[in-house]
């Protein structure tokens, strides 16, 4: 059997992220690696009910913002409290596309990664 695991964003601030994904969605870190050498950290953010994580990975040697193409990408949560949800977000300032008809949208995270935010479906 085959089963997600987890999905990386490579990050410049490490604590920066871990700050916005605690503020931003509830996430908390629940394992991380440094290498021997300390030339990397891996953090993994959980939202303590599901085993997926997302992994921030900093590299100690970068200091380039990381170049994203298009963003054609992005990361998914559902919320069953979406309006409370949204206003959060909106007082963060971090929303950066809404699509109304579709009744979702997306924020921003500090290295320009997109999530989406979904209404959990009744």
């Amino acid at each position: 059997m085959i089963q997600f695991n987890h999905f990386n964003f490579n990050v410049l601030d490490l604590e920066k992220s871990i700050q916005f994904y605690r503020e931003a969605l509830n996430l908390e870190p629940v394992r991380e690696k440094v290498a021997d050498d300390c030339s990397f950290k891996l953090v993994y953010m959980g939202d303590g009910t599901s085993d997926f994580t997302l992994e921030l990975t900093w590299l100690r040697d970068r200091t380039e913002p990381y170049n994203l193409g298009e963003c054609e990408f992005h990361l998914a949560f559902t919320t069953d409290r979406f309006e409370e949800t949204y206003q959060h977000h909106k007082d963060m300032n971090v929303i950066c596309f809404e699509n109304k008809a579709m009744g979702v949208y997306f924020i921003l995270d500090p290295d320009g990664y997109w999530i989406e935010i979904v209404p959990e479906k009744n």
